[in-house]
Formats: structure tokens, C-alpha cells, sequence
């Protein structure tokens, strides 16, 4: 059963009732840019074919909600509203409530079941997918129209103000605005979009997803280091923001940086330009050729902004021998995914070569999967 069959398929077993409608939004993986986000810098993620499900259905008041892998329900009204009123996974939908509140957006008393196979702390985007499920459920049952930029912006909201995640805007427009057969090339200053041709498949190649299963360690407080790090590092270049230094500009600006913050800077500014690179040559129709640049991409998060470990590095240094064009560490860091870049007919034999060569290194097993740029949020059913 997919996602949205089985959140409708709970909605009836918790509520008894049918739902009124299913809204699903996708995972994503990031294929290069990196931490940019919050540098107001450039991005280039694309949807996954795994999906969260939104079933809901009017409700006389307040939010009920469920979700597979969750006994019960949870119930939470206008007066839990506020940050830190509901916790641990249901304030990821009391965020969306309170953040369409926020916008003066009526959000209508409701029943929401969820389902989803997004993997869970993998650093796909898991949290987006459910918020911007969530979010075009309750605007679709209350008839409320909302452009599909805006409600990734909310659905941002929701995460960095109600949940507390200091998240940039690249997952929820990915959730969103993704289309099947491209990447989103997302400008996070301007919130400007372009929708550019990755259609691997017609290509004859596979975007090749590991997950390394690999615990996340520490990541909170090192991603919320590596951003104060950053904004940091502006205020001492005076630049609004590490986006706005320019490859030409780099060794004037390490200059004035400590040994620390100039490796930060570096990475940013660097992987702002793989960006536009990569950008540039899927323009062009050869998907093959911007490999190099996810590999460099990878080195620079490795050595730079330091973020990756070692079954992620043991992941991409072994897709890369088994002949992958490409690899890197898609998403936060600090465990999570590799993505790489393989000719299709050779997926399973890659997948095959990270397998032994992480039983070798001791590493619990990967889980590996090919996966195709998809669709944005959508009614499913």
C-alpha cells in the first residue's frame, strides 16, 4: 500500500470515518549545495519518490492527530498554540496550525492521520514532508487558496519557530515546488525558483541513495555551531551574508578569518560556485559530467566545514571505486545519506561494493535504493 492508502486506512481505524482527502509531499535529497541555505546561497535539491501522507477530515474543534509507529492519538487546541505547547513528533502539526494562524489563515478543527516512508533521520527531510503534507491538507479542507511558495515559507515557520529547528528554506521548497524529472535550483536570498532537467533515467543513469544508518552525533549543536560560525564569519567581512564573497574575493577574505572560520567560509563560498557549475552543465543536458563537482563537494564538507563521519566518507570513497561518476553526503551531516551518481545498469553492483566495504570496516549494513527527481506536494487521493 502506498503512504496515502494507509494514512487513509488509519483515519479509519483511529476515527472511524472516512477521510475527507489525502495530501502527500515528498522527502528530498540535496544533490550539491550544502549549508548554503542559510547563507542565502544557492541550492539545487530535487523531490523523492518517498512520501508522507496527510489523510484529514473536519473535526467540531481542535486538532486531533495520529501516525503509524504511534499508539493513540494526540489532541491539542488554540490554547496549546504557542511554542513548546505540544511536543516531541505532533509539534511538527501543531506548528503548521500555529503557523497558518499566524499568516491569518483559518484553519479549520480537524482529524489528520499520517503515514509515511520517508526513512526517519536520515537527513531526507522526513520533518518537511510531514509539515508540508500537513499544511496543504488543512489549507485544501479549508478552502483557502495559498501560493505554493508561501506555504513552504510557513511550513519553515513552523520548524524554526514552534519546533524550535534552525532549518533553512531549501526543504520545504523542495517538498513543495519540486517537479518529477528536475531539480529545484532555489536562490535562498531571493526565493527565486528554476526548474532544471535532471531526468536520469532518459540518460540511461541512477541516482543511487545509501543510507548509512549511521547515528547523527551531536548534531544539533554542531549544525547550530556551523551556523554561528558563519554569521560569524559575515559580520567580520562585512557582507550580509557569506553568499555575497565571491571566488575571486576568497583569499582576501581568509585572510581576516581565524584558521577555523576560514575553512568554514571556504567550504560556503566554494560550494555556492559547484552550485552554478552544476547548474550550468545540466543546461546542457550531460548529467555524467557534473560528477566531479558532487565528489569535490563531498571533499569540502569533509575537510572544511567538517561534517561528515566516517561510515558516510567509507560510503562515497567505495561508490567511487565501484565506478560511480560522483558521490557525496546529502544533507546536515554528522551521519545520515550518500547519494551517487551511476549508470543505471551498474546500481545494484555499486550498492553491492559500499555493502562489503563497510561490513570490512566493522559498520552496521547500509541501506541503499535508486531514486528519480519526483513530484512536489499533491493531492493523492
Amino acid at each position: 500500500m502506498t503512504p496515502a492508502q494507509r494514512a487513509s486506512r488509519l483515519f479509519g481505524e483511529r476515527f472511524d470515518a472516512a477521510p475527507a482527502a489525502v495530501w502527500a509531499a515528498p522527502g528530498r535529497a540535496n544533490l550539491i549545495g550544502e549549508h548554503t541555505d542559510y547563507n542565502a546561497g544557492y541550492v539545487l535539491p530535487f523531490a523523492l519518490p518517498q512520501v508522507t501522507a496527510a489523510a484529514v477530515a473536519p473535526a467540531d474543534d481542535g486538532w486531533t492527530v495520529c501516525s503509524e509507529g504511534h499508539d493513540g492519538t494526540v489532541s491539542f487546541g488554540p490554547e496549546n498554540l504557542s511554542p513548546g505547547g505540544v511536543s516531541d513528533w505532533a509539534a511538527y502539526v501543531a506548528g503548521v496550525v500555529w503557523a497558518l494562524n499566524e499568516a491569518g489563515v483559518k484553519v479549520p478543527p480537524a482529524r489528520i492521520a499520517i503515514a509515511s516512508d520517508v526513512p526517519i533521520g536520515a537527513g531526507l527531510s522526513s520533518s518537511a514532508a510531514m509539515e508540508c503534507a500537513v499544511l496543504a491538507a488543512l489549507v485544501d479542507l479549508g478552502g483557502a487558496t495559498l501560493p505554493a511558495q508561501y506555504q513552504a515559507r510557513l511550513a519553515q515557520r513552523a520548524e524554526n519557530e514552534f519546533v524550535g529547528a534552525p532549518t533553512g528554506i531549501m526543504d520545504q521548497s523542495a517538498a513543495t515546488l519540486s517537479r518529477a524529472g528536475q531539480a529545484l535550483f532555489l536562490d535562498c536570498r531571493t526565493l527565486a525558483v528554476e526548474h532544471i532537467p535532471f531526468d536520469v533515467a532518459a540518460a540511461g543513469l541512477a541516482v543511487l541513495v545509501v543510507n548509512t544508518n549511521a547515528p547523527h552525533r551531536h548534531v544539533d549543536g554542531e549544525y547550530a555551531d556551523r551556523r554561528a560560525v558563519c554569521e560569524a564569519s559575515a559580520r567580520t567581512l562585512r557582507v550580509p551574508a557569506l553568499r555575497d564573497v565571491s571566488v575571486a574575493g576568497l583569499p582576501d577574505a581568509l585572510g581576516r578569518l581565524d584558521e577555523v572560520a576560514a575553512r568554514r567560509v571556504r567550504h560556503i563560498v566554494t560550494e555556492n560556485q559547484r552550485v552554478l557549475d552544476t547548474v550550468k552543465i545540466l543546461r546542457t543536458g550531460d548529467i555524467a559530467a557534473i560528477g566531479p563537482l558532487l565528489t569535490a563537494s563531498h571533499d569540502s564538507m569533509r575537510d572544511d566545514f567538517e561534517i561528515t563521519v566516517p561510515e558516510v566518507d567509507t560510503a562515497v570513497s567505495a561508490a567511487l571505486k565501484a565506478g560511480a561518476y560522483g558521490a557525496r553526503m546529502t544533507g546536515g551531516g554528522f551521519g545520515g545519506c550518500v547519494l551517487a551518481l551511476v549508470d543505471a545498469a551498474d546500481a545494484d553492483a555499486v550498492a553491492s561494493a559500499v555493502a562489503s566495504a563497510f561490513e570490512a570496516a566493522g559498520f552496521a549494513p547500509p541501506d541503499s535504493f535508486v531514486v528519480a527527481p519526483s513530484q512536489g506536494a499533491y493531492r493523492a487521493l
